[in-house]
């Protein structure tokens, strides 16, 4: 048949191409001129794509979690924890990702714990005040019981107040001693003198206290004369208003301001005065 033939051309038309084709595919499939394609790189081993990979799966699963979870409203939402957790992770890699590498980290925030106790504030601790000391009491010298050497004291203390010499001390001492043996007396024709604190009585008129001074002579009321301290001073006074009295005897002197119906009494005590004062003034 001649290639000008329309029905040869009809004939070669009609033929499929797709043989031309698969036969030239083959022969670049298996022939010994194919061109080598290129290697394909692993899609997975890329570190972009596991982490796109990863964040994907991580907002399929948030999602999934959270339309499960708002799908029921009658159902208990056990996944609301897993969503949260997986939320909490994607939120700290995202924070990761922009953080700067000098930013500093923030402070940790202490919780107070619930068992802890607030510290009581310590409160100011009053001290007890003090007792008064007492003053010690003398010891008794030249055979004198206490009462008697607490009287002396007195006597000697009012003295020494007074700025009186050591002489006007032995005085007084050697009258007392003989007006009242250096006890504080109240007086029997006197009942007020009772009233007040006393170690004996005397009959001796009017006459009270350590030095028998008579209310009625002008020496002071009963109650002043029975406190040993007032009647010491009102004999010192006394004293210092006789002339020249330094010069005199103890005896002389003593007698000068009671002006006794004995005047050589006092004599006899100045040997034991002596000591006492002494004694009190050491």
């Amino acid at each position: 048949m001649h290639p000008d033939d329309p029905s040869a051309q009809k004939l070669t038309d009609a033929r499929p191409t797709t043989l031309s084709d698969d036969a030239a595919s083959t022969e670049r499939t298996i022939g010994r001129h194919r061109v080598p394609e290129p290697p394909r790189r692993a899609l997975l081993g890329s570190t972009p794509v596991r982490v796109a990979l990863a964040t994907g799966v991580t907002c399929c699963l948030s999602l999934v979690a959270v339309a499960t979870a708002r799908g029921n409203d009658d159902t208990p939402r056990t996944v609301e924890p897993l969503a949260e957790a997986l939320a909490d992770r994607a939120a700290i890699a995202d924070e990761r990702a922009s953080r700067s590498l000098d930013r500093d980290a923030a402070p940790a925030r202490i919780l107070p714990s619930p068992t802890a106790k607030p510290t009581p504030t310590p409160t100011a601790v009053r001290k007890a005040p003090k007792k008064p000391v007492k003053p010690r009491r003398p010891r008794p010298v030249a055979g004198l019981d206490q009462a008697q050497m607490d009287n002396a004291k007195i006597i000697v203390d009012v003295g020494v107040e007074m700025k009186m010499p050591r002489r006007a001390l032995v005085v007084a001492l050697s009258t007392a001693m003989q007006e009242s043996n250096l006890y504080n007396l109240a007086s029997d024709v006197l009942p007020e003198s009772a009233e007040y604190p006393n170690q004996g009585s005397g009959s001796d008129h009017d006459s009270v206290g350590l030095f028998q001074q008579r209310p009625s002579s002008g020496w002071g009321t009963v109650a002043q004369l029975m406190r040993p301290s007032y009647a010491a001073r009102a004999f010192y006074s006394a004293l210092n208003e006789i002339p020249g009295w330094q010069d005199m005897s103890v005896t002389g002197a003593a007698q000068a301001v009671q002006i006794s119906a004995y005047p050589d009494a006092y004599a006899q005590h100045e040997d034991r005065a002596t000591t006492v004062a002494a004694a009190l003034t050491a």
